[in-house]
């Protein structure tokens, strides 16, 4: 992995976490993984050194001396936990900037940091629900869908933020079957496993107990993963969501694919909270995060954890890796 042009971090909302633990990711991982964070050098904690670069390939020399630094100016000053919409289109122009370096060639991956959107919303219009679909939309309008991973586990929700009481009409069987597609080809591209062991959760409790306790596993999910088994998938289920993440179970599948966001979300969080990352599969580019949001609550205290950054970095690595 030394050979490969290092990742791009983006610097998120600056208000939030997202600054203070790039500066930590760069004192715990220093040159042995090189990155160049986008952003303002204004916004990183005041102790940290800082190596201005022209280029994400001179990260690798830089990290020596300090955290790399792609400079990217803000307008407004930056008050912790206080999100300024005034900053909102610098915020969106950084992950925008990551994404073209990444295509360009420039760069290996793109790991993104946390972003607000209520403030995104407010002060740049982001017309989009998050990072994911926005990536989506820079790629070229993609099919994409959210992994969330961790050294145990690997898990794809099909829904994702939606109510709880959209889901069963939003599970269709292209949705499902998209789900699958991405998840089966990123475990070969991206993470190098050949031939792909999914499990498939069901919707209802106990997958619906033979139609007992709902039929969407015998209207809509068993149908798919039948025709995909005919075109030679991997795929076990559907399964009852409640005995499919011990440490048994997931020893029989490379990565779990479930119905709606708390299904995915709550195993791996208990799993590895400090340690899940938030993965895009679909895309052209490697793009990986950490999987926890701007925490506002402790910004500017010095107390933020950098654990799922440091994951998402080493994650993007491997999987730039596997790329070639």
């Amino acid at each position: 992995m030394a050979d490969l042009l290092p990742p791009v971090v983006t610097c998120g909302e600056p208000a939030g976490v997202g600054p203070e633990i790039a500066a930590k990711a760069w004192a715990a991982l220093g040159s042995a993984l090189p990155f160049a964070w986008i952003g303002d050098p204004r916004h990183l904690p005041r102790d940290t050194p800082v190596a201005m670069i022209e280029a994400p390939a001179s990260a690798g020399a830089a990290a020596a001396f300090g955290l790399p630094v792609l400079a990217h100016p803000f307008p407004a000053p930056v008050r912790p936990g206080a999100p300024d919409p005034a900053n909102a289109a610098a915020i969106v122009a950084v992950i925008a900037r990551a994404v073209a370096l990444v295509q360009d060639g420039q760069a290996g991956a793109v790991v993104t940091g946390p972003i607000h959107k209520k403030a995104l919303q407010d002060g740049a219009g982001f017309a989009f629900p998050g990072h994911t679909e926005y990536l989506a939309a820079l790629a070229g309008g993609v099919e994409v869908a959210m992994m969330l991973a961790c050294a145990s586990l690997r898990v794809v929700p099909v829904t994702v933020h939606l109510p709880l009481a959209e889901v069963p009409r939003a599970l269709t069987p292209a949705r499902i079957e998209t789900a699958l597609r991405l998840t089966r080809a990123a475990l070969v591209r991206d993470f190098g496993i050949p031939g792909p062991r999914l499990a498939v959760a069901g919707l209802n409790p106990h997958a619906g107990e033979g139609g007992a306790m709902g039929r969407e596993e015998i209207e809509v999910i068993a149908p798919v993963l039948d025709r995909l088994r005919a075109e030679g998938f991997d795929i076990a289920g559907p399964l009852a969501a409640d005995s499919l993440f011990h440490a048994a179970a997931r020893a029989r599948y490379d990565a779990a694919v479930a119905m709606y966001h708390d299904q995915a979300l709550i195993p791996v969080k208990t799993i590895d909270f400090a340690g899940g990352v938030n993965v895009t599969l679909g895309l052209p580019f490697v793009r990986t995060s950490p999987d926890h949001g701007t925490a506002l609550d402790i910004a500017g205290r010095g107390i933020a954890d950098p654990s799922s950054l440091i994951a998402a970095l080493r994650l993007a690595a491997k999987m730039a890796a596997a790329r070639g």
